[in-house]
C-alpha cells in the first residue's frame, strides 16, 4: 500500500482533529514570509527601516497502529531574520537571526465513533545556532479531548503548555472543524490560528485567516550572555489557495501584523506565567526596547503537497 493510501486510511478511521472537516491534509509545506520595511517607533533614537523575513518547512508523518490508535508525528523548521541599517551596542542582537526546530509526536486515541483524545509531546530547539547547550531546548505538549457533534461539526477542548525561555506558557485550546455549507467552512486551533474558507471551485479556495503565537529563542553568542529573544505577532489577512496540478497547491497570503516585537531579555529576567491575553508576574526590562519597529503589512507564500480526502 502506498503512502497516499495509508494516509487516506488514517483519516477515515482515526477522525484526526484537524482533518475531519477539511478536504485535504497538508503533508509537506514549504513557505516564505516577507514583511514590508518599517520605520522604528517614534520614541526610538534610531532612523531608518527594519525588514522582517522568515522561512518555514513542515512535514507530517502519521503512523497507523490499529483501528483506534494513531501515532502522530510532525517536524517543523522555522527561521526569522530581522535586518536594519543601524549600529547598536555590542550587547544587543542586531541583526536578529533565530531558528526553531519543533517535533510533535504523540498518541491519538479513538474512544468511540464520536470521541477521541490527543496527547502530544512537543520538544523544541529554539536558538540562533551558536554555542548550543541545554538552555536552547524547550519542552511542552498538548492535550485535546474531541467530540463530534454532527457530521459537519467537531470541537476539541484542551490545553498547550511550553516552558519558554521566559517561563511557563499556558494556552487553553479550542480545536474547531465546522463545515458551514458546501462552500463555506471554518477551522482552527483557537486562539493560535483559524481560517474561514470559501470554495470558489474545485481548484480555488479563498478566505480570511489569523495566526498568533508567542515564541522564544536563546542567544548563544558570548556578547549576549545567554539572553533570549521573545517574538510576538498577531497576523491577520486574506488568503487564496490554488491547486496547481495533482496534489500540489500554492497558497498566497497578504495581511497585516499587529503587536509585533522581537524583545531581547536577560536570561534570568522571567515571568511567573504567560496566558493568551495576560502575563502574571511580568516585571522584565527589555534590553533592546529602543530598537522596536512598527507593525506593518506582509506577504506569505506557501507551496504544499497535500492529499485529497
Amino acid at each position: 500500500m502506498n503512502i497516499k493510501r495509508i494516509l487516506v486510511l488514517l483519516l477515515i478511521i482515526a477522525s484526526v482533529s484537524f482533518v475531519n472537516a477539511q478536504e485535504t491534509l497538508d503533508v509537506l509545506t514549504v513557505s516564505g514570509h516577507f514583511g514590508t520595511p518599517q520605520p522604528f517607533e517614534e520614541e526610538s533614537p534610531y532612523d531608518g527601516e527594519t525588514t522582517e523575513k522568515g522561512a518555514m518547512v513542515n512535514l507530517v508523518i502519521p503512523i497507523v497502529l490499529n483501528e483506534k490508535q494513531i501515532w502522530y508525528n510532525s517536524v517543523n523548521y522555522m527561521q526569522w531574520n530581522v535586518n536594519n541599517n543601524i549600529d547598536t551596542p555590542d550587547n544587543i542582537a542586531n541583526p536578529i537571526k533565530v531558528h526553531g526546530l519543533i517535533l510533535r509526536t504523540g498518541l491519538i486515541q479513538k474512544l468511540s465513533n464520536e470521541n477521541s483524545i490527543q496527547v502530544v509531546f512537543i520538544p523544541r530547539l529554539m536558538t540562533d545556532f551558536i554555542n548550543i547547550d541545554s538552555k536552547h531546548f524547550q519542552f511542552g505538549g498538548t492535550f485535546i479531548y474531541e467530540k463530534v457533534y454532527h457530521e459537519r461539526l467537531k470541537i476539541g477542548y484542551g490545553v498547550l503548555y511550553n516552558n519558554e525561555a521566559f517561563g511557563a506558557n499556558l494556552v487553553p485550546l479550542v480545536n474547531l472543524e465546522w463545515k458551514i455549507s458546501e462552500r463555506w467552512s471554518m477551522s482552527g486551533l483557537l486562539p493560535i490560528y483559524s481560517k474561514i474558507k470559501y470554495k470558489v471551485n474545485e481548484k480555488l479556495n479563498v478566505g480570511l485567516y489569523h495566526f498568533g503565537l508567542v515564541t522564544s529563542y536563546r542567544l548563544g553568542e558570548e556578547a549576549y550572555q545567554n539572553d533570549y529573544i521573545e517574538r510576538r505577532s498577531i497576523d491577520l489577512g486574506l488568503f487564496a489557495r490554488y491547486n496547481i496540478t495533482g496534489d500540489v497547491y500554492v497558497e498566497g497570503r497578504y495581511g497585516y501584523s499587529f503587536g509585533r516585537s522581537y524583545g531581547q531579555y536577560d536570561q534570568n529576567d522571567k515571568i511567573d506565567l504567560a496566558l493568551p491575553l495576560a502575563t502574571i508576574g511580568d516585571d522584565r526590562t527589555q534590553i533592546n526596547e529602543s530598537s522596536n519597529f512598527s507593525n506593518g503589512a506582509y506577504a506569505h507564500v506557501r507551496l504544499v503537497y497535500a492529499i485529497k480526502l
